[in-house]
């Protein structure tokens, strides 16, 4: 057995290797479908111990040797691919320890240490100061990397992205390749390299530039007092041999924010509902449901006639009553009392849908659109929905409204690319391993004897992608540089969210569009990325298989 490796109390942190109790659950995050082998992993606490575990791994690699056993950072975990716990990974940095949410008096900003999650930094935001920032609804998410990559949540149609109200972020760069130093980048820097690195913090990705331990907001926004919540669903064996009725739900529901704030919708509907947010859930049939969860500001008095009016209408042809939310559908657990539109305080309401869905096994992907389905899309959409050759209840792809106040930066005021969005689309499959090995518990080591435990699941979600966006190279294209007609058609999507990320789009089989991830994400924001890693990372110590290159490189 290896020998016990763990020191507390140490200026890195506590160093949890091989043989000590908590080192299966530290080598993994949320996706059970990568665990890491680190030789050890270090739990810090403060920023003075993040630089001291860092130059501790530097100190091991001197200024000429490879790299090749990464260091990579932990927030909360929820890292979709195995950009964290890759079989090349020497060193985790855990950072759940530096999970604080205060007001700091003395930069007048609200500061959210790295490793809070988004339930914590709900709380601890809220009930003192009566502000929020406009992120994420699962609750475990931590803040490292989802305002990094320009996280949003259900406020955000309402009040912008979390990183539009990002004033300065704490970082601990290796700017000579050798050494940790700690580095505070304001948007207000009168140095334009920390300009730059501030920007670079604006949605250009985890594991780029640094460790980032803390972020400072200033002007959040106060949520509404209460919101309406609604759950709703339409079964499955009312669809499946209807395709036109399935359809019709989900072109009605893109067209509504295609043609939101315009003439081409009913006058009932052409008010501000820029503080309505939506979750379109699009299961696979053996689910027995697709559903529709909805939240609104509940002080405006006409709430409830605007949910009824948005609901008739993107209903009008689907014939189909609707019934209660009351099973699972991704990350969300069953809502089945959410039927009869709730008028909640807004914390309790994002409480009940503080969701991360159960540890398992899972494939993600991800598209932005800048109009609603085409009918390619909703056909393809519906086919795969409907395969009778896979089975899987938490197949589904999921469809969120976007736009509002989302789309009013311009697309280089941050690193966000994508302002021009209505929709926002996550493609998702869970499952769990299989007692492949016969030793009578199913875990890890089962699809280590049988990587065939995911073969279905990924075919099928590939498949699905690849399909939905046929005519655009199996992948959702940004538009063309100063695209402004022309007799060819633009594409209705915008490229893909990199805290959604997905390394088949860099793999010729699944994409044979000519746009490579890094434009996919990041679009032509991308070169400049590429001039704050040359400056602040040159010898690439914070990479992963799709990060920001250097220009060198």
């Amino acid at each position: 057995m290896t020998t016990y490796q763990t020191k507390a109390g140490t200026e890195c942190g506590t160093e949890v290797g091989p043989g000590d109790a908590r080192y299966e659950a530290l080598r993994r995050g949320f996706n059970q479908r990568f665990i890491a082998t680190p030789d050890y992993v270090a739990v810090v606490s403060s920023t003075e111990e993040v630089v001291a575990a860092l130059n501790k791994y530097l100190a091991s690699h001197g200024p000429d040797a490879s790299l090749d056993r990464r260091l990579t950072v932990r927030s909360g975990g929820h890292c979709y691919e195995n950009f964290v716990c890759g079989e090349d990974v020497g060193v985790i940095l855990d950072l759940g320890q530096m999970d604080r949410a205060y007001l700091d008096q003395e930069r007048g900003a609200y500061c959210v240490e790295a490793g809070a999650n988004n339930w914590h930094v709900a709380t601890h935001l809220y009930a003192p100061f009566g502000v929020a920032l406009p992120g994420g609804s699962c609750y475990s998410v931590g803040a490292g990397g989802h305002v990094v990559g320009g996280g949003y949540g259900l406020l955000s149609r309402q009040f912008g992205l979390t990183v539009d109200y990002l004033y300065a972020v704490e970082v601990v760069v290796v700017r000579d390749g050798q050494h940790a130093e700690v580095v505070v980048a304001r948007r207000d820097s009168p140095e334009e390299e920390l300009r730059d690195l501030w920007w670079a913090h604006t949605g250009g990705g985890g594991g780029n530039f640094g460790v980032v331990t803390r972020y400072w907001f200033k002007g959040l926004p106060k949520p509404p007092s209460e919101v309406l919540l609604s759950a709703v669903a339409w079964p499955w064996e009312e669809l499946k041999d209807e395709p036109e009725r399935f359809k019709s739900l989900v072109r009605n529901y893109g067209l509504f924010f295609e043609y939101e704030n315009t003439q081409r919708l009913p006058a009932a509907l052409r008010g501000d509902f820029t503080d309505m947010f939506t979750l379109l859930k699009l299961t696979h049939y053996s689910n027995g449901k697709i559903g529709l969860i909805t939240q609104l500001d509940a002080t405006r008095p006409d709430s409830v006639e605007r949910l009824d009016a948005f609901l008739d209408w993107i209903t009008q042809d689907l014939h189909v009553e609707r019934s209660p939310l009351d099973r699972r559908m991704g990350e969300h657990a069953p809502m089945g009392g959410l039927e009869v539109p709730t008028r909640l305080p807004w914390l309790t309401a994002t409480q009940t849908l503080n969701g991360s869905g159960d540890n398992q096994c899972g494939k993600y992907k991800s598209a932005y659109m800048t109009r609603g389905f085409t009918e390619p899309q909703l056909t393809a959409i519906f086919e795969a929905l409907t395969r009778e050759d896979y089975q899987n209840p938490q197949a589904l792809l999921q469809v969120d409204s976007y736009g509002g106040a989302i789309n009013l930066p311009d697309r280089h005021e941050t690193a966000v690319y994508q302002r021009s969005s209505v929709l926002k689309l996550q493609y998702q499959t869970y499952w769990r391993n299989e007692d492949s090995n016969a030793d009578g518990v199913a875990d890890h080591h089962d699809a280590d004897v049988d990587p065939s435990i995911a073969a279905p699941h990924l075919r099928w979600i590939r498949e699905f992608y690849r399909n939905v966006y046929a005519e655009t190279g199996g992948v959702p294209v940004l538009q063309p540089d100063g695209a402004a007609g022309g007799d060819a058609p633009l594409p209705v999507t915008d490229g893909c969210y990199i805290n959604y990320p997905d390394t088949d789009l860099d793999d010729p089989e699944w994409n044979t569009s000519g746009q490579s991830s890094h434009r996919l994400y990041y679009g032509d924001n991308y070169r400049r990325l590429q001039g704050v890693k040359e400056y602040w990372d040159p010898r690439n110590v914070f990479r992963n298989a799709q990060s920001v290159q250097p220009y060198t490189r």
